[in-house]
């Protein structure tokens, strides 16, 4: 199978930290970090940028990645992550083979682990399922401790009859995980909602059978506001050693 093609996504705007993709973390611009990831996976074999920020298409010209500029239609905040993805590569890879393995990456996301790429992408290619996402394990904020609060202030469970199913201690807790950010593998038939039964919802570009990969506690950390900043410059300033 070929090597695949990772699409990074770096939209100018955000609401939430406005040009976080450009922002230094580290010394670096965010994106950077993401586009270093996808260089030192040996599945990857080509990697494109998604922007409508020049100054960003410009940093990723210097680094020798291909840009794909995206409209303004597909770069809005209400924008979705896989019309970008289609779009980026129906411009360099057109008619690209039903098993080809996309990788989808953000560019907020400055801190992954060493070979989360290439553990996402082996799964897609041994289990031939349609796509691989990474997902991080919940711990305090498990949906079994979620409740419901009305204007009175009294608590009841969110579901059932039983607050906190019974559950007070975090090591009592099932199993649960969410979408961390780190990575998304797919083959180009799954981004193209190709696959039969997939439905036609927000999700159906991840197909049918979809698998996942655990990542662990903070190994991922995705910027969505000050204090992400703040935390994953820590964290890599740590792994590399900068000082402060």
């Amino acid at each position: 199978m070929s090597r695949a093609i990772a699409i990074i996504l770096a939209r100018a705007g955000s609401k939430g930290l406005p040009g976080k993709n450009a922002r230094p973390v580290a010394g670096k611009p965010c994106v950077q970090w993401t586009i270093e990831a996808a260089r030192a996976s040996r599945r990857v074999g080509r990697i494109v940028l998604s922007t409508d920020d020049a100054g960003l298409a410009a940093l990723a010209a210097g680094l020798g990645v291909e840009c794909v500029d995206r409209p303004p239609s597909l770069a809005g905040d209400a924008a979705r992550v896989d019309d970008a993805a289609r779009h980026a590569l129906s411009i360099v890879a057109p008619g690209a083979p039903p098993g080809r393995p996309i990788v989808i990456l953000y560019a907020n996301v400055p801190v992954r682990p060493a070979g989360l790429i290439d553990r996402a992408v082996d799964l897609l290619v041994t289990s031939a399922c349609d796509s691989v996402q990474s997902y991080a394990r919940v711990g305090k904020h498990h949906p079994w401790w979620t409740a419901r609060v009305d204007a009175e202030g009294r608590v009841r469970a969110w579901e059932g009859d039983v607050l906190n199913h019974g559950v007070f201690r975090r090591q009592d807790l099932p199993p649960a995980f969410v979408p961390d950010g780190g990575v998304i593998a797919l083959t180009a038939r799954a981004l193209c909602l190709e696959v039969p039964g997939a439905g036609d919802g927000p999700h159906a570009f991840f197909g049918v059978d979809r698998r996942g990969i655990e990542t662990g506690e903070d190994e991922v950390i995705d910027i969505d506001g000050p204090v992400d900043l703040l935390v994953a410059d820590a964290v890599l300033r740590t792994r590399a050693r900068i000082p402060a």
